[in-house]
């Protein structure tokens, strides 16, 4: 598994790059109304990953912009409690972005309303940011397909830096989240997202989400027949499809989650360039928060990699995490990697 960092890459830091965001959670009974009171949350997809990182003891840095008022002091000091490195943190513009989300609802239900339209990250250029500073000791740096999907000049930003990680030989990996309230701006993710992709030796997302983005092609008749073996077979041959087509890339996961009335049936598989290993199927029927498993995911594949785990082992911690965040309220797990563990074993 240290293929990913045959380019040399000492293991320093992994920074994390992506849009911080407020999570508010009115319930679908409009109770907070009578209450005056609206829960929320610190997230944003690339920030609960640099969170479960930090809390499994991985050295973790988090990018993002944030105004200069005391409301983002309060935050960057929330997130170092938390011993993420907020020192990359771009200081600059005007609001911190927000998104409304209806209590146990999936952010793919029409309850999501986003507000994050000119905040300081989205309002993000290329030449702004000084990437050989915040880059200096990185040795893995983590991204999404959300970022690009905000605006043109932001994806500029994402291929910036991304080139410029490159020439560091540090180690990148990319989530394919596809989120259909964003790309607004006249281009859709197959025009951006092969451009940045290529930069990554990591990629993770599904199949739909690669035909999606990447353009590679999913048989007509595998969504319809909802059997595992067959969902596999199709893991397989886009994986090798993407390593085929991107040749920085060593990895792919690919995850498969199911609505089962109230709850879920999910596994994961991951490809190596020699190898389809596929993770053990978790099943509940009873949901608590579905918003960061992704991420838990996504992070718990840098926790392998990072630590030369083998690749079942990796699959399958990073699986059970993703799991266990499902019964967690808030964007980011707070599971240990000792808990994860056990409940595999378990």
């Amino acid at each position: 598994m240290s293929n990913l960092f045959e380019n040399g890459a000492s293991k320093g830091t992994i920074l994390s790059f992506g849009e911080l965001l407020l999570r508010i959670c009115p319930d679908a009974n409009g109770q907070w109304l009578s209450d005056n009171q609206l829960p929320f949350f610190v997230g944003g997809a690339e920030l609960n990953v640099a969170t479960a990182l930090a809390l499994w003891e991985l050295p973790s840095a988090y990018f993002t912009a944030l105004p200069d008022n005391e409301m983002s002091a309060q935050i960057l000091g929330y997130l170092q409690n938390k011993k993420i490195d907020t020192t990359p943190v771009f200081i600059r513009g005007d609001r911190i972005g927000l998104y409304y989300l209806t209590r146990g609802k999936d952010i793919k239900n029409n309850a999501l309303i986003y507000d994050r339209a000119n905040s300081a990250f989205a309002a993000l250029k290329p030449g702004q940011v000084d990437w050989d500073k915040v880059l200096d000791g990185v040795s893995w740096f983590h991204f999404s397909a959300i970022c690009p999907a905000i605006s043109q000049n932001v994806a500029d930003v994402c291929a910036e830096v991304l080139e410029a990680a490159t020439a560091r030989n540090i180690t990148i990996s990319v989530d394919l989240n596809y989120r259909s309230r964003l790309w607004q701006y006249g281009k859709q993710p197959i025009d951006i997202m092969p451009q940045l992709v290529k930069y990554a030796n990591l990629i993770m997302g599904n199949i739909w989400a690669a035909e999606r983005m990447l353009g590679i092609a999913v048989e007509p008749d595998v969504t319809e027949s909802g059997q595992k073996s067959i969902y596999l077979k199709e893991a397989l041959n886009s994986s090798k499809s993407i390593i085929s087509q991107y040749p920085k890339c060593k990895a792919v996961a690919n995850t498969f989650r199911f609505d089962a009335g109230e709850g879920i049936d999910y596994y994961t598989a991951l490809y190596n360039g020699d190898h389809l290993y596929s993770s053990k199927q978790y099943d509940t029927d009873k949901v608590v928060d579905k918003v960061g498993s992704g991420d838990c995911f996504m992070a718990g594949l840098i926790y392998g990699f990072y630590n030369n785990l083998d690749p079942l082992e990796t699959l399958e911690f990073a699986t059970s995490a993703a799991y266990q965040k499902l019964f967690i309220e808030g964007d980011a797990t707070t599971k240990t990697v000792n808990e994860i563990t056990k409940a595999i074993k378990q």
